[in-house]
């Protein structure tokens, strides 16, 4: 089972790509988290990775393919993955497609967690981070015991600047112009499956375990 994760940042689709990954016994795969493995292990492709991030910039497509590609190749890939955070854009798809086709393989769900944009502001607004620990809080779903308190360590809880409503509004119009393309994209190869992200987290979960049968 091969599943890709659609969904606007804060849309709540990394915990979604968790726990399917948990359930059906598959690798969940963010990009991050391949480029840190690589670097981490010195290969060819993860030299070429640090290169571009040690200068700020955003790794190429074709690199991030390559990547990805290399990952999903990988023995614990054989019965399915869930990809977290690629493709995020339509030539991202399409090299994601080609290479895959080369394998004999293609994807087999592409999952779009919806959510509105004002939810998503709302939501990401609301959170409260502790700085010394990393301990996470949500002044309305998940609030510390004593306001403004990290419950874990006594520091003092902030909102981080990336949580910020401009900020997180900033992101979405990124989001929509480069990201929203591909629910098109899946939609004409006739996998696309979309969620009501703005249930309970596990009433999505639910809707997703339903779609993948």
């Amino acid at each position: 089972m091969k599943i890709i994760m659609l969904g606007a940042p804060g849309a709540g689709k990394g915990t979604q790509a968790k726990q399917i990954a948990g359930k059906y016994s598959i690798p969940h795969i963010s990009t991050g988290d391949i480029f840190r493995a690589n670097i981490k292990n010195g290969t060819e492709l993860g030299k070429k990775a640090k290169e571009y991030m040690d200068q700020g910039l955003l790794v190429p497509d074709e690199l991030t393919c390559d990547l990805v590609v290399d990952r999903i190749g990988q023995d614990d890939c054989k019965n399915g993955f869930v990809l977290d955070g690629f493709p995020r854009t339509i030539p991202q798809a399409e090299a994601l497609t080609d290479a895959l086709n080369k394998l004999g393989e293609s994807m087999d769900f592409a999952i779009d967690v919806d959510v509105p944009d004002e939810n998503i502001v709302k939501r990401m607004s609301g959170r409260r981070a502790c700085l010394d620990c990393g301990a996470t809080y949500h002044i309305v779903s998940i609030p510390p015991k004593k306001e403004g308190i990290c419950d874990v360590c006594g520091s003092e809880l902030v909102l981080r600047d990336d949580d910020k409503p401009e900020t997180v509004q900033k992101r979405l119009d990124v989001y929509h112009e480069q990201t929203q393309p591909l629910i098109d994209y899946y939609k004409k190869q006739g996998i696309l499956k979309s969620v009501d992200g703005t249930q309970a987290m596990e009433d999505v979960f639910a809707n997703i375990v339903e779609i993948l049968g």
